[in-house]
This record gives structure tokens, C-alpha cells and sequence, in this order.
């Protein structure tokens, strides 16, 4: 694993693919440990209590605590990382109380079984025959790409776990009133049907190796993923800014390609799923804009950091017990037929750069005056970056599918 690290962190913008996953692998190297996280975070309190006094009293709540919660968020002030980040958060939660419509009622949701063949029909046979003839057509590599989207979907648990390591994003109890623990469980609830869905209809399908799947999963779900947070919630939130919306992306590309190659109910399953991560990607950046708001400086820094230790793929530990480079070739496909690319990286950061109104904020900190310079030179930087892998990659086709992918069931 080691070996395949330092391969991401080479590869840098080359070996990209989203969903829930995915954009771009290469991972910031980690850093030495507490004592350089510490280092970095001390200079900048001194300006952060500044913007955490002018700030109401957040002492009191909208919404009943449970003893134990508040007993925690006692304990949080004191203990916290990140106490003035903590305190914009808490004053946050109007603001967020406001945007939970954001989230559909689950009356009106869709649900995986509105795709899916009813097995208590009688022509259920006809049916699961429909979806193997839809499916029978898509290349292996679009199959791969699904396959990955799939996987990475399925590891929704750790990704609601790193929601709730965030400081002043966490859920105390599981049951918490707090608008951010309600965003939290409201958005995973209607993740949760990405994978259920996908996973029934590469069942129904006949064309993919499920244990093989399942193995992927559940390899993913233990190793886990580091998106690089550090409990920082900004972070945590500008992270899920960029990666909702390349998750977007690579559904809705996914959704295209089906199209053309006939499998029609896939291709309008994965238009529902791009559906659901646009408003989670419009709700995660208007969280970030109002924090850029409330606390400029530091929301740039943040904004900064993350941008230049590149965004961390959900999937990038994903392993089937025989190819120690999945990740690798799993993006390389998704690359090749156009599904996330090095090209949608880059366009990512030039949004949301442009989208965060970062040019043109005024009266930061000499060291947000730096971080807003840098960002603002890394979209054509970024751009030429992608151009040039993707000149080196139509040169490079990934081959021996089935040798590489166990998921893919052999044609006969």
C-alpha cells in the first residue's frame, strides 16, 4: 500500500475519477504528525478569536440538547482544535436550520426499487430479462466505470463517519436535534440509495462477478479513506464542495454513455443519482460561502490548503485481493472513455474559485492576502497540467480487462 501511495502522490493529476465519489488521486503526503498540525494552526488563532469574538453568544440553542450533548459541547470548547472554527459553526446553525430543504422529504424521493424489476410480479422473469438484453451491449470499460461509481457509493458509511469527525459537525448521540447532525443523516439517507440501486441492477444484470464486488467493498469499507480533514470543518466542507460536484459529474457522464449504448434505464437511474448530488454539491457550497463570509481569512487558508494537497479520491484504497494498482487502472478507464478526467479536475478548482468569489475578497490577513494569490494562479496551472495528461493517456490504453478487473464476467 505504501508503494501504491507514493504512486498517487506522483501521479498527482493524472489518475483521476469521481463519485461519491471521484476526482483526482494523488494525495498529499501526510504530514509528521501533531506537533506540524499544531504548528500550522497556532499562528492563526490569534486572528481566528478575533473573528470568534464579534460572533453572538452561542450559548444557547434553538433546539433541545440531550444532557449528554451538552455536556460534550462543554467539553469541546475547551478541548476543541479548532475552537473559533467551532464557534462560527455553532452560530451557523440558523443558517443551516434553513437550508435542510435543501433535502427532500422522503415521500418525495425516488427509490431503487422504481428501477428495478418487481419480483413479486408475475413476469418478474421478463422483466430481469429486459435489464440483462439493456445491459448486454455496454462496453467492459463503461461496465468498469459503473462497477467503480458502484463500489465507491457502497462505502457510504465511512464517508458519514468523516462527516461527524469535523469539529462542530458532529452528531454526539446519533439522534441529535443540532441542524448539522440533521444535515449529516438527512444527506446520508439519500446517498444510501445510490449504492442500493446500482448494486441491484449490476445483480439484475448478469454481467458483473457480485462476490467479486462485494469483496471491494467491504475492503474499502475497512481500510477507509484520509480526505486530508485534520477535524477541520472547514476543510471537511470545502472538500465536499469539490467532491460532490465531481461526483455529479462522472454520473452524469456515466448517464450519457448508457444512453448511447441503449441500456436507457441505467442511463436515466444515473441522471436521478447526478440529480441528488448537484443539490447536495449547492448545499455544501452555500455552508462554504457563508463561512467565507463570517471568517474570510481563515476560510481562504483553508481554501488554499486543500487546493494544493489535492483532492483525495473516496476510492483510492480500493482492492480486490489481486490487483494492487485497481485504483489506478479502475481511474485510467474512467479517463479514457471520458467519464471523470484531468481535464473535470481542473475545471473543478477554476469554479469553485470563481464561485467563492476568491479574487475579489478584501481586508485578509497577510497570510490569506498569499493563499488568495496562490489559488487564483492554480486554474490555468491545473488546466495545462490536464492537457498534458491527457495528451500521455490516448497514448497509453488500458488492456487486459478481465486479467485486471475480476469484477468483469467473462463473455461467452
Amino acid at each position: 500500500r505504501h508503494r501504491l501511495m507514493a504512486r498517487y502522490r506522483r501521479a498527482a493529476v493524472a489518475a483521476v475519477l469521481a463519485v461519491s465519489a471521484l476526482s483526482c488521486a494523488g494525495a498529499r503526503a501526510p504530514t509528521s504528525g501533531a506537533r506540524v498540525v499544531r504548528a500550522r494552526i497556532a499562528p492563526r488563532r490569534a486572528a481566528a478569536r478575533a473573528v470568534a469574538a464579534e460572533l453572538p453568544s452561542s450559548s444557547a440553542t434553538s433546539f433541545p440538547l440531550h444532557p449528554v450533548e451538552e455536556e460534550y459541547r462543554r467539553h469541546r470548547r475547551e478541548a476543541a482544535l479548532y475552537p473559533h472554527k467551532v464557534e462560527v459553526l455553532t452560530h451557523m446553525e440558523p443558517f443551516v436550520e434553513k437550508k435542510l430543504g435543501i433535502l427532500k422529504t422522503v415521500e418525495d424521493s425516488w427509490q431503487p426499487q422504481d428501477f428495478l424489476p418487481d419480483m413479486t410480479q408475475s413476469d418478474w422473469q421478463e422483466r430481469v430479462q429486459a435489464v440483462r438484453d439493456e445491459c448486454a451491449g455496454l462496453p467492459d470499460e463503461l461496465l468498469i466505470a459503473v462497477v467503480g461509481d458502484t463500489v465507491t457509493e457502497e462505502a457510504l458509511p465511512t464517508y458519514q463517519t468523516l462527516l461527524n469527525s469535523f469539529e462542530g459537525m458532529e452528531d454526539p448521540t446519533g439522534t441529535s436535534l443540532s441542524p448539522w447532525a440533521r444535515w449529516s443523516r438527512g444527506w446520508t439517507a439519500e446517498e444510501n440509495r445510490h449504492g442500493d440501486v446500482l448494486n441491484k441492477f449490476l445483480f439484475c444484470s448478469g454481467r458483473v462477478d457480485m462476490r467479486a464486488m462485494e469483496v471491494t467493498v467491504q475492503n474499502l469499507l475497512r481500510d477507509g479513506f484520509n480526505p486530508n480533514g485534520e477535524k477541520d470543518p472547514y476543510r471537511g466542507i470545502i472538500y465536499t464542495s469539490f467532491q460532490e460536484r465531481a461526483t455529479k459529474v462522472s454520473h452524469q457522464n456515466v448517464a450519457r454513455l448508457c444512453g448511447e449504448h441503449g441500456a436507457k434505464t441505467l442511463a436515466m437511474l444515473t441522471t436521478r443519482i447526478a440529480g441528488d448530488e448537484a443539490r447536495h454539491e449547492m448545499a455544501y457550497q452555500t455552508f462554504m460561502k457563508e463561512i467565507f463570509r463570517l471568517d474570510p481569512s481563515n476560510a481562504m487558508i483553508s481554501f488554499a490548503d486543500m487546493m494544493k494537497a489535492q483532492i483525495t479520491m473516496p476510492a483510492e484504497l480500493m482492492t480486490d485481493g489481486h490487483n494492487g494498482a485497481l485504483f489506478d487502472d479502475f481511474s485510467l478507464v474512467a479517463q479514457q472513455i471520458g467519464v471523470y478526467t484531468a481535464l473535470d479536475y481542473a475545471r473543478i478548482i477554476e469554479y469553485l474559485v470563481k464561485e467563492f468569489d476568491t479574487a475579489s475578497m478584501t481586508g485578509l490577513t497577510p497570510e490569506a492576502q498569499a493563499a488568495q494569490e496562490e489559488l487564483c494562479s492554480l486554474p490555468p496551472r491545473y488546466a495545462k497540467l490536464a492537457e498534458r495528461s491527457m495528451r500521455k493517456l490516448r497514448t497509453h490504453p488500458v488492456e487486459h480487462l478481465h486479467a485486471k478487473f475480476k469484477w468483469l464476467v467473462p463473455r461467452t
